[in-house]
């Protein structure tokens, strides 16, 4: 049976917004003092951005090329990041509340932007109403159930301690780190509750309760039903109960068939995308093929260290490696999901793209291009378009500078042009995709749909390059170049195919060459 995958994806051009951290209104009154938007960020401080302020950057988005938003947590809770859910019935009023996400829905679908949320449903924060139940009452609370509490707190025996000492912080730290036990056992036995990963912050939801997850999966509902375009699922395989996530997706695409469903899974899950749970993961493989390849040589291995999962994945790639990953991934789904694979080269879990290349503008120039011209959809993250830079959280959620004195303005054009590229283009966007040629830091491949066809060379090295092409389905026709990036911007290329489908090009150094 073939996979059904919402046929907007396609087309779009999606921006991920840390909320706290994009951009501040006046309409939302603060109840106390925020850090100074342009200081540094930290790990626990505000900065004051909403939702209403999203809604009147609406004008730069649109100038970008942006075509759907993907916002990080937007609900009640106590973190800037809000993946401490205190209430998923409630967006938080630091954002504006409800009424702010109503206007920035008629807003943004008034452009034909498309909206969708974060839901983090596999833990709460500790302020979740149930759970703060839970914690006054102990095992004589109607909620004992929604969350994995120890024998001793269901039969009363003990009480819940959702705020550790430093002494038992430490022993819990200690304990997840020494022992087999699965992630949440040393929580459980210590303060009371399972929490995720033993974080004190965040009790696992026990999502098998019918009370439990009814809930989450109206709160789902709800947030359809007011008119957002889909979800971004928070570590979904942390729930093990796959009926819940097919659960989730029936009632979802009962309400909407267009939602759009996309978890963060960092690997490769062909098994979760067949069709009855998601409609395709944040491509983070993809990702990581493309900062090996266009960052290799510049690659700051200390930043990318940061991050656990990235550092034993990137490695530097030549334009065969890179073109043979390319293959594998593009070859792992229904050409359906591949469609619609969320690409990104940044998010709020990663050091900044620049960062990890070493402050490398030009490789996020190709890594741009690239992205913009594969299949799926590109997702950019906030702030990379002017060339934010920062290390791994909070220094990759810094806060944006309205200043244009402080964008890089030729980087913003770049990407700009990129996804105009994309987004004039049927074959960019839903078109077949061929390798054509690898060779040193060097790949090429071509897109085409119908009567249309573009090749797109990047040169990801120091040095210009020869490169023998074999297109012959272009046979005796000349190539041009439409689009320049890199080190080679302005710069205009050509190449004759003769008969037999054969040409020779020039792929400059550090440079991303379209040709039609």
């Amino acid at each position: 049976m073939a996979i059904a995958t919402p046929a907007w994806v396609r087309d779009a051009v999606f921006y991920q917004i840390f909320p706290d951290r994009f951009a501040r209104s006046e309409r939302v009154v603060p109840p106390g003092p925020y850090e100074p938007w342009d200081s540094p960020p930290t790990r626990h401080g505000f900065k004051g951005g909403d939702l209403y302020g999203i809604a009147e950057r609406l004008d730069y988005l649109a100038d970008l090329g942006v075509t759907a938003l993907y916002l990080n947590p937007i609900f009640s809770s106590a973190s800037n990041h809000r993946y401490h859910t205190f209430d998923y019935f409630e967006v938080d009023p630091l954002l504006g509340g409800d009424q702010a996400l109503d206007e920035l829905l008629h807003a943004a679908h008034g452009r034909g932007m498309r909206v969708i949320l974060d839901g983090a449903f596999n833990h709460s924060g500790r302020g979740f109403w149930p759970f703060h139940h839970v914690l006054e009452t102990g095992g004589a609370s109607p909620y004992r159930e929604w969350f994995y509490l120890d024998e001793g707190v269901l039969h009363s025996s003990r009480r819940v301690n959702a705020y550790p000492s430093p002494s038992e912080a430490e022993a819990i730290a200690g304990e997840a780190a020494t022992t087999a036990g699965p992630p949440g056992s040393a929580s459980r036995r210590i303060l009371g509750y399972e929490a995720w990963w033993d974080l004190p912050a965040l009790p696992k939801l026990n999502v098998a309760h019918p009370a439990m997850r009814e809930y989450l999966l109206r709160a789902a509902e709800h947030w359809v039903g007011r008119g957002i375009d889909g979800w971004r699922l928070d570590v979904p395989e942390e729930i093990a109960d796959v009926e819940f996530w097919r659960e989730f997706r029936q009632r979802v695409k009962a309400l909407d068939p267009d939602a759009y469903i996309v978890a963060e899974i960092w690997h490769v899950a062909p098994d979760r995308l067949a069709g009855d749970q998601f409609d395709a993961t944040m491509n983070y493989p993809l990702g990581e093929a493309i900062l090996g390849f266009v960052g290799a040589g510049r690659l700051d291995q200390d930043v990318i260290g940061e991050h656990g999962t990235y550092s034993a994945a990137v490695r530097p790639l030549d334009g065969p490696a890179f073109a043979r990953r390319l293959e594998e991934l593009l070859g792992v789904y229904d050409p359906a999901v591949t469609a619609v694979q969320l690409n990104l080269i940044g998010s709020h879990d990663l050091p900044r793209f620049v960062t990890m290349c070493g402050g490398d503008r030009t490789a996020l120039r190709l890594a741009t291009l690239i992205q913009m011209t594969l299949p799926g959809a590109p997702c950019v993250y906030y702030g990379d378009e002017i060339g934010l830079e920062g290390r791994i959280d909070p220094g990759c959620r810094g806060a944006f500078p309205w200043a244009r004195e402080r964008w890089d303005e030729g980087l913003r054009e770049s990407v700009r042009r990129a996804i105009a590229l994309r987004q004039a283009s049927p074959a960019l966007r839903r078109g077949a995709l061929r390798l054509v040629a690898a060779d040193a830091a060097t790949v090429a491949y071509s897109r085409s749909e119908g009567s249309e066809w573009t090749l797109v060379v990047v040169n990801a090295g120091d040095a210009a390059l020869r490169l023998q092409l074999a297109v012959p389905e272009v046979s005796g026709r000349l190539l041009e170049t439409v689009a320049a990036f890199g080190e080679s911007e302005g710069v205009a290329i050509s190449a004759v195919v003769d008969g037999n489908g054969s040409a020779v090009m020039e792929a400059p150094a550090r440079s991303g060459m379209v040709l039609r």
